[in-house]
């Protein structure tokens, strides 16, 4: 099953990216781009559409960003 899921949590609302990056630093797709509120948060990411590898995720606001790799095995 190709997909996943990525929870964080705000500290408080802003604006919040999360992004999903390939091998080469590609940007592969775009799950949020937008004001979220503070509180915790769920994202589902369906990766149907990408080969087997390695990818990261970016979670950035205006304070804070965070990297972390995933692997999508087929």
């Amino acid at each position: 099953n190709p997909s996943t899921t990525i929870r964080f949590s705000l500290p408080e609302g802003e604006k919040t990216n999360l992004r999903v990056y390939n091998l080469l630093g590609q940007e592969v797709a775009e799950l949020i781009n937008a004001d979220l509120p503070a509180g915790n948060h769920v994202v589902e990411f369906d990766a149907k559409s990408l080969s087997s590898g390695v990818y990261f995720y970016r979670l950035s606001t205006s304070g804070f960003s965070t990297t972390k790799k995933m692997i999508l095995i087929r």
